[in-house]
């Protein structure tokens, strides 16, 4: 543990005994940024002074005994596509004319309610619409464990941060894996709630807010924060009385499926499969019945929901003048002008795969409590890469085993389950059953307590390199 590796439980512990303050511990962490940031390149309108007038704000309250709420001197950063008022929203694209937002997201409203110091965004890629930190508009964002590989995306810059332990909570954005897949890339926790479990503005189907951490509990204890409903999103679920922090796992007698083919899409690598394989037997040692479970992603539903998607965002850029349009990166520009081709009936087949696609989950779930997958079917892939594929004719062949559990609204996680020959992590998914975002948290702490979670987190670099000794048998 570095001097600036502590949990929200920890820090809580501290603040409330004085042995640390709001401020002293943001002050070791803006050290601890600096070393790292040249590197990764996570962060977008870092503003430390900010951060320290926040800081020192928590600190008075602690010391009055007056807390705003459980996240209070918490450092959180929020993806830029999160709204935090008087900052422009870019979307990750050159594209876009900034304009300062009016008025805080969701996330954004209840963090500060709660007193946490938000101290940045995090970058993402143009419009959210890659598993990369690529971006027309932000530096491009490369994976802490080695400096050459990408850490995912589009929640690039936060799974990156939480990897090279910028602080113990930051908030990505998922509508097809997009909170998952960078944490299994970058060997953090990354959790997707229910659909409108946590409240979203703009919502849209699919579109989920959930927070990536290194430990299972950070996430947990987060959501009590971010969970609170709120009127501008439309699927915001009524409140809840969850105790979030109820983690006790029990795992005898539940029926596990273990799904090793996503149905169509990129071949899963063997050292993931591997991974993953010993991680369900894990849980079949707790008692669980591990049951093979058979793909429920076709590619009549992948393909749909790609002419779906370039119908969207080529109806938002079709009245760009040419020079704005030339601004988006090249590969969603390519990929985004095939919705030009698209008719307004096949753009509705297309949004129809995706009720087949929560039927499909649907049916599985009849017969399973919960899902095990790999979170990612490939290791790793250059940071300079758009997508896992390179290639825009194919820009989703990488995300078979976490869309479908958009289209569903079921909650899913990615936790670490080991590390490639190469040093680079491998994501373990959790999926549960609609609206029981508790026993993915629960699933999630069993695996964390039973193999110690990640022994060894990376170390800043000043060069591209790659982390050995992080390899380890679960």
């Amino acid at each position: 543990m570095t001097d600036t590796d502590f949990t929200i439980r920890e820090l809580r512990q501290r603040f409330g005994d004085k042995s640390l303050s709001p401020l002293e511990y943001w002050l070791a962490l803006e050290d601890h940024i600096a070393v790292w940031e040249p590197s990764i390149s996570a962060l977008y309108l870092y503003d430390p002074e900010a951060a320290r007038a926040q800081a020192q704000a928590s600190t008075e309250r602690w010391a009055k005994g007056q807390t705003l709420g459980v996240l209070d001197g918490i450092p959180v950063t929020l993806k830029e596509l999160i709204a935090t008022k008087g900052q422009p929203v870019p979307l990750g694209t050159k594209a876009v004319e900034l304009t300062l937002a009016d008025a805080d997201a969701p996330a954004a409203a209840r963090l500060r309610e709660d007193g946490a110091v938000i101290f940045a965004k995090t970058t993402c890629p143009d419009y959210g619409m890659l598993s990369s930190g690529l971006s027309s508009f932000h530096p491009l964002s490369r994976n802490p464990w080695n400096t050459t590989q990408n850490p995912g995306g589009s929640s690039a810059g936060a799974s990156a941060a939480a990897a090279a332990g910028y602080g113990p909570l930051h908030i990505g954005t998922d509508i097809g894996g997009s909170v998952r897949l960078p944490a299994g890339w970058t060997g953090i926790f990354g959790f997707k709630p229910s659909h409108g479990r946590i409240p979203a503005d703009p919502y849209y189907v699919g579109r989920c807010i959930g927070p990536m951490a290194r430990r299972v509990e950070d996430a947990a204890i987060s959501m009590a924060t971010l969970s609170r409903p709120d009127w501008r999103d439309g699927t915001s679920l009524p409140p809840n009385d969850l105790n979030w922090m109820d983690l006790d796992h029990d795992v005898s007698g539940m029926r596990i499926g273990l799904m090793l083919d996503a149905g169509c899409g990129l071949a899963v690598d063997d050292e993931i499969k591997a991974a993953v394989e010993a991680a369900a037997r894990h849980f079949e040692k707790a008692g669980a019945t591990i049951i093979a479970a058979q793909p429920v992603l076709t590619r009549a539903m992948l393909d749909g929901l790609d002419n779906f998607w370039r119908s969207r965002l080529w109806g938002d850029i079709a009245e760009f003048d040419e020079e704005r349009r030339n601004g988006i990166l090249p590969y969603i520009r390519d990929w985004a002008a095939g919705g030009a081709d698209i008719s307004g009936v096949d753009a509705v087949r297309g949004f129809n795969q995706t009720i087949e696609m929560r039927k499909s989950c649907g049916r599985l779930f009849a017969k399973i409590d919960a899902l095990l997958s790999p979170t990612n079917p490939i290791i790793s892939y250059p940071a300079e890469w758009p997508s896992p594929t390179n290639d825009p004719a194919l820009p989703f062949e990488h995300i078979g085993f976490t869309v479908p559990w958009n289209m569903s609204e079921q909650p899913a996680a990615s936790i670490n389950c080991g590390f490639s020959r190469s040093g680079m992590p491998i994501g373990l998914q959790i999926v549960g059953p609609r609206f029981d975002d508790m026993l993915v948290l629960k699933l999630s702490k069993a695996f964390e307590d039973w193999t110690g979670g990640v022994k060894y987190w990376p170390r800043p670099v000043t060069a591209p390199r790659v982390f050995p000794e992080a390899q380890r048998a679960l």
